[in-house]
């Protein structure tokens, strides 16, 4: 194989000039045409500007300032009709034309807030969640295991990892909590948490190195954990079984990528560098990263935050303006920043189309592309970053192949619960749960008819 130059790395990781044959899930293409469903989650912090977004809203009235939990839309919210084709996109939504047969808009979706805890926190740790309120016991946050761990229970039992968990949040600082950074969890106050580093999220995929480091660890630990076993009393036992059961699922991950050992060998792709990287060029590296792992059959669920939420530090857009920039801060001044806070929001879709490209070039065994048989959607736990709004979420689904029916805008009754989405995706991906946390049913017309 012809070594990759830098360049290369971060312009095609992942695509067709880099098809990767040797990965078990790509040598089974010419064997079966049994192509494994993906999903993967695209979130965006702070909202959006709704006039950008959302079709009708271009001359509603702009949030003046740092409007606190307001949690609703300024005025009347427009009128969308339902089921109504994607004709005309608004200024946000224009990236997404060339794409407009394999994505549905989905308004009207909305989520309940629990007071007690911050707004942006909330908003972007339960956004997988969607808990009701004041159920989930011992925690101020209504906060259970997320989507991507209860859809990995079903089509991530085969894969080395069950989950990836992607950030793009380049800050070295810490200046918010965990809840600020992380949309994964295994359960109320149990994080997955989300590599910043392409550096490591690259080691960790392809390092043969970081393989035999994680064995050495997991053999010590199941060693020292079956010596332990013998001393302890009945009433133990049964968290030391849990305590042992998550080790031995370390251990199949393990087993599983050392399968692949010989063939992650053969990756010579360089590392990503150390070096400070242009905004957009960070989110698309981390984003190559998460495509080759669905390609490749590492994982079949990911999860990736294009930015962390109420971080105040700036980041620098280089090709949006002159000085670095706080999203946050941006958004609580609308009157004076909204052009400016249009364009950081069409940067980030810019950002989801180059990903929804990667896919769609990526052929699968049954001639499908890769963005065919992954559900992968565009999602914020906030309508809007001035007003704190949990109603009418910026959402868009992409892919899903013949088994969604696209190219629609589909306006929810107000009030839904963005668990009928969750609940949808879920059984789209064949996972038969009969409710989703606070679901009332499915997302209507999503599903495309079954002959």
């Amino acid at each position: 194989m012809i070594r990759s130059t830098r360049r290369r790395f971060l312009r095609g990781l992942g695509g067709a000039s880099l098809a990767l044959p040797w990965m078990p899930s790509i040598a089974m293409a010419g064997q079966s045409d049994n192509v494994p469903m993906r999903m993967a989650h695209f979130y965006v912090p702070i909202g959006v500007v709704r006039r950008g977004f959302f079709p009708g809203e271009a001359n509603d009235v702009i949030p003046e300032g740092n409007l606190g939990n307001v949690m609703k839309s300024l005025g009347k919210q427009s009128p969308f009709a339902s089921d109504e084709p994607l004709d005309q996109l608004t200024p946000t939504l224009e990236p997404l034309a060339a794409f407009k047969h394999k994505i549905n808009l989905i308004t009207g979706m909305d989520r309940t807030f629990q007071q007690g805890t911050d707004v942006h926190a909330q908003c972007a740790s339960c956004y997988l969640s969607s808990a009701v309120p004041y159920t989930v016991e011992g925690t101020a946050w209504p906060l259970d295991r997320t989507l991507d761990h209860l859809v990995a229970d079903g089509i991530g039992t085969e894969t080395p990892f069950a989950t990836l968990e992607f950030s793009c949040n380049s800050h070295r600082d810490n200046k918010e909590s965990i809840y600020f950074d992380n949309i994964s969890w295994y359960g109320t106050g149990h994080l997955a948490p989300s590599i910043r580093d392409p550096r490591k999220m690259y080691h960790r995929l392809f390092s043969t190195q970081e393989i035999d480091r994680y064995r050495d660890v997991t053999n010590l630990v199941l060693e020292d954990a079956r010596d332990l076993k013998m001393h302890l009393g009945y009433e133990d036992r049964h968290k030391f079984a849990e305590y042992f059961d998550s080790i031995r699922a370390i251990e199949t991950q393990m087993d599983r990528l050392e399968k692949m050992k010989s063939q992650l060998s053969r990756v010579q792709l360089d590392e990503p560098p150390e070096a400070y990287l242009p905004r957009g060029e960070y989110i698309r590296l981390m984003g190559d990263l998460m495509v080759v792992s669905l390609q490749t059959g590492l994982t079949n669920v990911a999860t990736f935050m294009v930015g962390p939420e109420r971080w105040d530090t700036p980041f620098k857009f280089e090709s949006l303006f002159d000085k670095p920039r706080s999203h946050h801060q941006m958004s609580h001044n609308q009157t004076k920043m909204i052009d400016d806070l249009l364009k950081v929001d069409r940067f980030h879709m810019e950002q989801y189309v180059y990903l929804m490209e990667k896919m769609d070039s990526i052929e699968q065994a049954d001639g499908s592309t890769l963005l065919d048989n992954t559900l992968f959607t565009y999602g914020s736990g906030l309508g809007d970053g001035s007003t704190h709004q949990y109603n009418d979420l910026p959402i868009v689904v992409a892919g899903g192949g013949k088994r969604v029916a696209s190219g629609r805008h589909i306006n929810m009754p107000e009030g839904t619960p963005l668990a009928n989405l969750w609940l949808t995706q879920a059984r789209l991906l064949g996972i038969q749960m009969p409710r989703f946390a606070d679901s009332t049913g499915t997302v209507d017309g999503l599903m495309a008819e079954r002959s």
